[in-house]
């Protein structure tokens, strides 16, 4: 599949709020809610605007995962930075319609062929002990499984654990 991943821009603001919409129930069902709010496009533009500003000071760095049309397949976070510690936590969503695809490997293949430009040596991710796509992503691109959470919680009536992994350059 022929995918690129973007930074993301002020004008990719009304493209993810629907893209956000359209896969919004898809995703409820691995995780929680976003909430009401930020499904209202007044609202979702100024958490794009605090996102963009967060990006722009190095805090994190928000990609879109896009087709060769440039529609959007997903997004990749890489937030949490800590400079000093060169570390970030990665994350991760792909359309339901892109499920099972690669689409979420592949970016992620991506993002970490060009990672050494972010200063980031280390990277930190997880996943839930459901969510074994999730887990095979994360395998497949070098991510070594760290630890299961010693806590677990009901979601969706399931009960749910953490997994962690680590990846470094």
């Amino acid at each position: 599949m022929d995918i690129t991943i973007e930074k993301l821009k002020d004008e990719d603001a009304k493209k993810l709020y629907e893209f956000e919409l359209d896969n919004r129930g898809f995703f409820e069902k691995m995780v929680p809610s976003r909430g009401e709010d930020y499904y209202n496009f007044e609202n979702f533009k100024i958490r794009h605007k605090e996102l963009l500003d967060e990006q722009a000071l190095g805090l994190s760095y928000f990609y879109l995962i896009k087709n060769k049309k440039g529609s959007i397949l997903g997004r990749m976070n890489l937030v949490d930075i800590d400079k000093v510690k060169q570390l970030g936590h990665i994350g991760y969503r792909v359309a339901e319609e892109c499920s099972g695809k690669g689409v979420a490997s592949i970016a992620l293949k991506l993002l970490l062929e060009s990672i050494d430009t972010t200063g980031i040596k280390k990277l930190l991710a997880k996943t839930t002990d459901i969510n074994v796509a999730s887990q095979k992503v994360l395998e497949k691109n070098g991510f070594k499984y760290i630890e299961t959470s010693d806590e677990d919680f009901t979601f969706n009536g399931q009960s749910i654990k953490f997994l962690f992994y680590m990846w470094t350059m």
